[in-house]
C-alpha cells in the first residue's frame, strides 16, 4: 500500500489558458448560471457604457434583445481604444475583450469613478458566449473583432469609415453553460430604469425584436423622480428634498420624502452599484438623520428632554435614495454589496447633517409634519416594546409554549420539519388527518390576518393570528429574529385557489416580507399548489392545476369525463389532500424569493397600501394577465 504521493505529479496540475478558467467556473465571476447570471452578462457590458456616461462622454445607450437569442449593447461614448498595447502587443480592444483583469479602471486616468473595478466584465461575457462581435467607431474608422467561445475567430481590423463614435457589443450566451438563455424584458427593465434615474440626462432604450416591445428610460429629474416613482402608491407628507454636494473627492446626491407608511425604503448606490447590504455611507446617513431629528424635536420642545428618538423612529415612512461617486471604493467581496471605506461615514454624516438641519429650519411646515410622524413612530415603538415585554412575561414568544391550534410534528431537526399555514378550520382538519405527523406540522389560521402594511407595529403584535404564527415558528420577530431558533425550514402557505385564498396568501407574504424578512431571504417560505379540478373517466382519475391544463386533459381523455371543481381544500378528503398537495414525492411547491427588493417594496405598497389609484392602475394594466398572475 502506498500513500499516493508518487501518483500525484506535475502532469496532474491543470493550467487553464486564456479565458478557459471562466468557462470552467462561471459562477465565480457572475454569481450563478441561472436566470440571474444570464442577465448579469447584459449588466456587465452596460456597466462599460455607464462608466463612459459617468465620465461625461456618453448620453445614449441602446439594448436590443434579438430574435436569435443574442443581445446588442450600443453606446455613443468614446469607443474602446484600438491602438497597440505595449505590454500585450495586441490592440487595446483585443486586450480588454480577451484578457481577464485588463481595463481602463485600475488607474484613475481614463475613469475617475467607475462601477466596473475588476477588469473582468467584457472578457467574462466573451468567455461565456457562443460568439461575440465588437464594433468600435473611433477616430473616423470602424474597427471590428469577432470571438467564438472566448477565442478569436476574426482578428481586429478596420472595416470602413464613420462619422460616429461609440461601441457596439453583440453576444449570444452559451446554451451549454447557462440553464436558460431566454432573456426577460421585465427583469432587465428594472435595473435599466434604475440606472437612468441615477444618471440624470442619460437616455437608455430597451427593445425586444420578437415582440417589438420598446421602452425608453430618461429622467431629467434624476433622484427626485426616483423617489416620486417609489412613492407613487404612498401618501406623501411633503415634496421630495434633494441635495447634491462634493467634498473630499466624493460626489454625494440624495433625495428624501416622508410618507404616512409604517415602513421605510432606503436605497444606496456607489458608482451606480446598488449596495444592498449598505455600508459606511448608510451608517453615516442614518447617524446624521437621527441626530438632526433629535436636535429639532428637543429645541422645539416637541418631546421632553428625557425621551429620545431612535434610529428606527427617524426612518419610519422615509423614502430615500442615496448615491455616491467615489474614486476608490472598497467593496466587501466581488458581489459589491457593502461599502467598506471608513472615511466615507464622516463625509456623508457631515453633508447630510448640515443639509437636513437647514431644510428643517427653512421649511417649518414640512418640519412639523416630519417631526409629528417621527414622534408618532416613537410612541408606537414604545407601545410595541411594552406589548413585547407583556408578551414575553406570558412566554408567548418562547418556543416551549406553542399555540393551541398547532398540530406539531415529531421531528425536532428544523431542516427536516415543515409547517403548513392553512386557511380555516375545515381545511385545517383535513390537513391534520392527511399529514405525515413525523415531519409535518399544521397551523390553521382563522380567516384573513391583519394587513401589516396599514398597521403600526404595536397593533401587529397584539393580533392573535400573527402571535400564533410567530410563536409556532419560534424564531422571534423583526429585528430580534434568531434563525437558530426557527422550528421549521419549510413554511408552506396553503390557501384555497380562489380570490379569498389569493388575498390571504398576499397578507401572509406581506407579514413575512415586512417583519420576518430573513425567513424569505433564506428561502424558507413556500406556496403550496393544490389542484383546481379532479377529472374522472372510468377508472382513470387525474388532478389538474389550472384551466389551460384542464382543457388539455379533456382533449386527451375525450368525451364522458366527470369534472369536480374544488372550491377549497376542505372539500378534499385526507387521502386526496395528501396525494395532491402534501406528499413530498408528488406535490409542487413554489419557493418565495426576493430577486429585487425594490420591486417587491413597490408591489406590496401598491397592492396592500392606502392609495387606491395606483392599485386601480396596476389592476387595469395587468387585467389580461390576471389568470396567470402569481400573487
Amino acid at each position: 500500500m502506498t500513500d499516493g504521493a508518487s501518483d500525484y505529479t506535475a502532469k496532474d496540475i491543470q493550467v487553464l489558458e486564456g479565458l478557459e478558467g471562466v468557462r470552467k467556473r462561471p459562477a465565480m465571476y457572475i454569481g450563478d448560471i441561472g436566470k440571474r447570471g444570464l442577465h448579469h452578462l447584459v449588466y456587465e457590458i452596460c456597466d462599460n457604457s455607464i462608466d463612459e456616461a459617468l465620465a461625461g462622454f456618453c448620453t445614449n445607450i441602446d439594448i436590443e434583445l434579438k430574435a436569435d437569442g443574442s443581445v446588442l449593447v450600443k453606446d455613443d461614448g468614446r469607443g474602446i481604444p484600438t491602438d497597440i498595447h505595449s505590454k500585450t502587443g495586441k490592440s487595446a480592444l483585443e486586450t480588454v475583450s480577451g484578457t481577464l483583469h485588463a481595463g481602463g479602471k485600475f488607474e484613475k486616468k481614463a475613469y475617475k469613478v467607475s462601477g466596473g473595478l475588476h477588469g473582468v466584465g467584457m472578457s467574462v461575457v466573451n468567455a461565456l458566449s457562443e460568439w461575440m462581435e465588437i464594433e468600435v467607431h473611433r477616430d473616423g474608422k470602424i474597427h471590428k473583432l469577432k470571438y467564438a467561445y472566448g477565442k478569436t475567430s476574426e482578428g481586429a481590423k478596420v472595416a470602413g469609415d464613420t462619422t460616429n463614435r461609440g461601441t457596439i457589443v453583440t453576444f449570444k450566451p452559451d446554451g451549454k453553460i447557462f440553464q436558460t438563455t431566454e432573456f426577460d424584458f421585465e427583469y432587465l427593465k428594472e435595473r435599466l430604469m434604475e440606472l437612468a434615474f441615477l444618471n440624470k440626462g442619460l437616455r437608455i432604450n430597451l427593445s425586444e425584436e420578437k415582440t417589438q416591445h420598446t421602452e425608453e428610460f430618461f429622467y431629467e429629474g434624476g433622484l427626485v423622480q426616483f423617489v416620486e416613482f417609489l412613492n407613487k402608491a404612498r401618501t406623501k407628507l411633503h415634496s421630495p428634498f434633494f441635495v447634491s454636494k462634493k467634498a473630499d473627492g466624493v460626489e454625494l446626491e440624495f433625495a428624501i420624502q416622508y410618507t404616512d407608511s409604517y415602513n421605510d425604503m432606503v436605497y444606496t448606490f456607489v458608482n451606480d452599484i446598488k449596495t444592498i447590504e449598505g455600508g459606511t455611507h448608510l451608517v453615516g446617513f442614518k447617524t446624521a438623520l437621527t441626530r438632526v431629528i433629535n436636535d429639532y424635536v428637543r429645541s422645539h420642545k416637541i418631546v421632553k428632554e428625557d425621551r429620545k428618538i431612535a434610529g428606527d423612529d427617524a426612518l419610519e415612512g422615509l423614502t430615500c435614495v442615496l448615491s455616491l461617486k467615489i474614486p476608490e471604493p472598497q467593496f466587501e467581496g466581488q458581489t459589491k454589496t457593502k461599502l467598506g471605506n471608513s472615511e466615507i461615514k464622516g463625509i456623508v454624516d457631515s453633508i447630510v447633517h448640515d443639509a437636513l438641519k437647514t431644510y428643517l429650519e427653512e421649511t417649518p411646515e414640512n418640519a412639523r409634519k416630519i417631526a409629528s410622524k417621527i414622534v408618532q413612530s416613537m410612541e408606537a415603538r414604545e407601545a410595541a416594546q411594552k406589548a413585547k415585554e407583556l408578551i414575553r412575561r406570558k412566554n408567548i414568544f418562547e418556543t416551549s409554549i406553542l399555540p393551541g391550534k398547532l398540530a406539531d410534528c415529531e421531528e425536532e431537526d428544523p431542516t427536516k420539519a415543515e409547517v403548513f399555514l392553512v386557511e380555516g378550520d375545515s381545511a385545517g382538519g383535513s390537513s391534520k388527518s392527511a399529514r405525515d405527523r413525523r415531519f409535518q406540522a399544521i397551523l390553521p389560521l382563522k380567516g384573513k390576518i391583519l394587513n401589516v402594511e396599514k398597521a403600526p407595529i404595536h397593533k401587529t403584535l397584539t393580533s392573535e393570528e400573527i402571535k400564533n404564527i410567530i410563536l409556532a415558528l419560534g424564531a422571534g420577530f423583526k429585528d430580534e429574529i434568531d434563525l437558530k431558533k426557527l422550528r421549521y425550514h419549510k413554511i408552506i402557505i396553503t390557501c384555497d385557489a380562489d380570490v379569498d385564498g389569493a388575498h390571504i396568501r398576499t397578507l401572509l407574504l406581506t407579514l413575512f416580507y415586512r417583519y420576518l424578512r430573513p425567513l424569505v431571504d433564506k428561502g424558507y417560505i413556500y406556496i403550496a399548489q393544490p389542484p383546481l379540478y379532479k377529472i374522472k373517466k372510468g377508472k382513470t382519475e387525474r388532478y389538474v392545476y389550472g384551466d389551460e391544463q384542464l382543457q388539455l386533459a379533456l382533449k386527451e381523455l375525450g368525451d364522458g369525463c366527470e369534472i369536480q371543481r374544488y372550491k377549497g381544500l376542505g372539500e378534499m378528503n385526507p387521502s386526496q389532500l395528501w396525494e395532491t398537495t402534501m406528499n413530498p414525492e408528488k406535490r409542487t411547491l413554489k419557493k418565495v424569493t426576493v430577486e429585487d427588493a425594490m420591486k417587491a417594496d413597490e408591489l406590496f405598497s401598491i397592492l396592500m397600501g392606502e392609495e387606491v389609484e395606483p392599485r386601480r392602475e396596476f389592476i387595469e394594466a395587468y387585467a389580461k394577465e390576471v389568470k396567470n398572475l402569481d400573487i
